[in-house]
């Protein structure tokens, strides 16, 4: 120890890692009579200051400490005065960055002292009594001899500092690595260069971004970096390209920057080499995306907007953990969402495939890779009484406020397949939220058009075009959330701010089902939908006038709030001040002499308001809406009984001593009708195991009930007779064809022979489908061409063959439907190819898991039905 004086002693440190831990070491012995709370915020302060000057400054570092008057003060002293502090704002779960923040917030006082040799950072510890106010730090920009301006255009602040957290973060662990030998394939000298520049850039940015989370997400940075400054920029990308491989072969703690903040670091680096070098500024807003980045805008998460959705949905951070869920998701599966917050996600998957799940959730974080991102997958989900839940996850990565990446799950059941995914060229791989549907923001001239109806009045020309249009846009889809919000934007576009839809549950409860504003800019609409207080007999106000019959009503001066009768009463006039209704229109929606709902349509003051000769057009706009919710609900009751009835239908499979069978079946995910796939397992009285896999031509009621009677028909037939199965096929054939002459199906039926302790054979004919594929335990695999015959209702005269086939131990024989393989515009060798290969890889995986898998590799967005059954020979060890 060197004494300066009688109250601080000092040390000089090298400029080297394990100089950290020593300058803990020291300060506590320095302190050994201090209050205890006083020299623990001692060492850490000093462990954080004395990381930042071994890593940024790289010189001697002198640590000295004195307690003038009682008090701690801590100096931390560098030899570099022209590497100043950079205050980083972080948000709490960074890794790095918080040594500044941390001294701000627990030290008493605290600045820094620049000379010509040197610069000293200090901070003072009080026990007791208010410090005097401490002069503190802002980010220093140094000058250089020759300085060029960069122009960033359209930065993403909240992007930009999550990526500049990540570069830190691995420059330090590469530092660290290097630092005990370890080889990353990184030039010591190139690590140097590269922290420096990442200083200067980081120092430019942050004098440039003092407010790191502003409310606009984008905006135009200038930042003055040294003009010769190239060559270290390239050097930087050169070291993080390497330390980011090292990530991916996870020789570092530190994981790979995901696409998105990948594919923006390039735009970064390419900017400022670029600009250097004389080239012109390119937004960031219009670079060309790779698939996994996919917009230049990721969805921003709302989790209001997801609480109120009333589709389940769950949220999990880049910890694999749940940060939200809703109240559907989490009845769906059997918890409250509080208690599913803070859960591991693997909670939701079934044992079986959760080592799958991890190794595809670490290959997504190691590689940015995704293969069921964006896609509508069949999958199952564990139910928290154990039992699975079918379902369709589709997935979408959305961003916080503060940058992170969120992944974002929305579960639909098997029996319903619609999901809130965007239809048409709206930002690929989002979620259809009113904002993500809207489109890009209206051009001035585009906004003067849409306005002019409202503000002058519409002609009869306008009136007429808006309601075939209004009528085409319900016509154009059959689900109705889709159709509501489409009207909305229409309606919004031409007649109103502001477009609302209330509706009718079965229950006689009422749905705020679609809140749509004009400027996607704007407010949250979803925030307001959800259900609505009941229409009690004291509700007296608009909307429960409407719901009854009554209007159109104009409403020309909106009530406070406090003046309402019901709580209905109440919602509705606080509905009316958020949007901030000038004037409105409330109608009912009424067909077939029953009332569904209403229609709010309000303007905002200062433009023409609504007036009596608007609510002839309002009336004749509801008539037309109501006709398009009556037919989607009449469809979507058609499409639930044929559902129910299909999924009535799906057997309980048969145990059978020495063979497991399991099956799987997935509706469409790409359209909202049902089909005619089944499958079914019975034990024939002779023993055998009837094993049938069937597909009836067509996507709808029919189809299904067709399905019905032929699954039980083909029953009937089985157990009666007992024949081969090519005569079997033939006498449903004759059967089919009394009852329906023009419908054709396809379908194969097999009777598996043998005993527990095998052999095992197979006895199948094929009528048109898909033949079975045999994949032995070793991973061969063979499909079972022979005994195809004519599709059922094409030729009942027609011989049909039977053939055998023996099936080996642990070998399993799979039947399907084509939508698990047929793609538009594929060949069908090459669909075949891809599911031969994918069997193979699961030859040794347990029969669920094989079946799981083959939905989740082969199933994603499929156009149609998915049924799979599998049997394997498994003989008692």
């Amino acid at each position: 120890m060197v004494y300066l004086d009688p109250s601080e002693v000092s040390r000089r440190f090298p400029e080297r890692p394990v100089s950290v831990a020593s300058a803990r070491r020291f300060v506590r012995a320095a302190l050994d009579d201090v209050a205890a709370d006083l020299v623990d915020t001692a060492q850490l302060l000093v462990s954080e200051l004395v990381t930042n000057a071994v890593l940024h400054a790289r010189t001697e570092v002198e640590v000295a400490v004195s307690r003038p008057e009682g008090r701690v003060r801590v100096r931390i002293g560098d030899r570099r005065p022209s590497r100043g502090l950079v205050p980083q704002h972080c948000p709490p779960y960074a890794g790095t960055g918080q040594g500044l923040a941390l001294v701000e917030q627990l030290a008493s006082r605290c600045g820094v002292d620049s000379g010509d040799e040197g610069k000293t950072v200090w901070f003072e510890l009080w026990p007791d009594g208010p410090p005097p106010p401490s002069s503190g730090w802002e980010p220093s920009v140094p000058a250089w001899p020759s300085e060029q301006t960069v122009t960033l255009v359209d930065v993403p602040s909240a992007l930009y500092f999550a990526c500049a957290q990540h570069r830190h973060a691995v420059l330090r662990e590469v530092t660290l690595a290097a630092s005990v030998g370890d080889d990353l394939r990184v030039v010591p000298e190139d690590l140097t260069t590269a922290h420096d520049i990442n200083n200067v850039i980081s120092a430019c940015a942050t004098a440039a971004l003092r407010e790191p989370y502003p409310e606009a997400g984008l905006r135009s940075v200038r930042l003055p970096m040294p003009a010769d400054a190239a060559p270290a920029v390239r050097t930087l990308r050169h070291v993080l390209d390497q330390a980011e491989e090292g990530a991916r072969e996870e020789l570092l703690l530190t994981l790979p920057a995901l696409p998105r903040a990948r594919a923006f670091q390039d735009w970064l680096f390419d900017q400022i080499v670029g600009q250097l070098t004389g080239g012109q500024p390119t937004a960031w807003t219009v670079m060309p995306r790779e698939p996994e980045v996919s917009s230049s805008e990721l969805v921003p998460w709302d989790a209001g907007q997801m609480q109120a959705s009333r589709i389940p949905t769950v949220v999990a951070d880049e910890g694999n953990r749940i940060i939200a869920a809703n109240g559907p998701a989490a009845d769906l599966l059997g918890w409250t969402p509080d208690d599913l917050v803070g859960r591991r996600l693997t909670t939701l998957i079934p044992e079986h495939l959760r080592g799958r799940h991890t190794a595809a959730f670490t290959s997504l974080l190691l590689t940015g890779r995704a293969r069921i991102v964006g896609r509508s997958v069949p999958l199952p989900a564990l139910h928290r009484d154990g039992d699975v839940v079918p379902v369709r996850l589709y997935i979408q990565t959305q961003e916080t406020a503060d940058g992170r990446t969120v992944f974002v799950g929305q579960l639909t059941p098997r029996a319903s397949t619609t999901l809130d995914v965007p239809r048409g060229p709206g930002r690929s791989g989002q979620a259809a939220t009113p904002e993500a549907d809207e489109g890009p923001s209206p051009t001035a001239p585009e906004r003067a058009r849409r306005t002019s109806g409202a503000e002058r009045g519409m002609s009869a020309l306008d009136r007429l075009s808006l309601l075939a249009d209004l009528g085409a846009q319900l016509n154009n889809t059959l689900d109705l959330d889709e159709g509501l919000r489409c009207a909305g934007r229409l309606l919004t576009q031409r007649l109103a701010d502001w477009c609302v839809v209330d509706l009718f549950t079965e229950h006689a409860q009422v749905d705020r089902v679609c809140v749509v504003h004009r400027d996607p800019r704007g407010l949250r609409p979803g925030a307001y939908e959800g259900r609505l207080p009941a229409v009690s007999e004291e509700s007296r106000g608009p909307l429960a006038r409407a719901l009854r019959g009554a209007g159109p009503l104009l409403l020309t001066d909106v009530a406070p709030p406090n003046r309402a009768g019901s709580a209905l009463d109440r919602n509705y006039l606080e509905l009316l001040r958020a949007l901030g209704a000038g004037s409105a229109v409330v109608a009912p929606l009424r067909a077939r002499r029953k009332i569904f709902g209403a229609l709010t349509l309000t303007r905002a003051p200062g433009g023409r308001p609504f007036a009596q000769d608007d609510l002839a057009l309002v009336d004749d706009l509801v008539h037309s809406l109501a006709l398009g919710v009556d037919n989607a609900r009449l469809y979507q009751q058609t499409r639930s009984i044929a559902e129910r009835l299909q999924h009535s239908l799906l057997p309980v499979l048969p145990e059978v001593e020495g063979l497991q069978l399991a099956a799987r079946y997935a509706a469409s995910s790409t359209t909202a009708q049902v089909g005619g796939d089944w499958y079914d397992s019975f034990v024939v009285p002779s023993g055998d195991t009837a094993v049938v896999i069937g597909d009836v031509t067509g996507h709808n009621l029919d189809a299904a009930i067709a399905m019905s009677q032929l699954r039980s028909m083909l029953r009937g037939i089985a157990v009666d007779r007992q024949e081969p199965p090519a005569v079997v096929l033939h006498r449903l054939d004759l059967a089919n064809h009394s009852l329906y002459r023009e419908a054709t199906a396809t379908c194969v039926y097999g009777l598996v022979k043998g005993s527990a302790p095998g052999p095992w054979e197979l006895k199948h004919s094929s009528a048109g489908h898909l033949p079975p594929l045999l994949t032995t335990r070793e991973g061969g695999t063979r499909y079972l061409d022979d005994g195809a015959g004519l599709l059922l209702g094409m030729d009942p005269d027609v011989p049909r063959p039977t053939a055998r086939h023996p099936l080996p131990a642990h070998s399993t024989l799979l039947l399907y439907t084509d939508g698990l393989i047929e793609r538009r515009d594929e060949p069908l060798d090459d669909a075949l190819e891809r599911l031969r290969r994918l069997a193979a890889d699961l030859a040794r995986e347990p029969l669920d898991t094989f079946c799981d898998e083959l939905l989740i590799g082969l199933g994603a967005d499929s156009a149609d039905d998915i049924a799979v059954l599998a049997v394997r020979p498994s003989p008692p060890l």
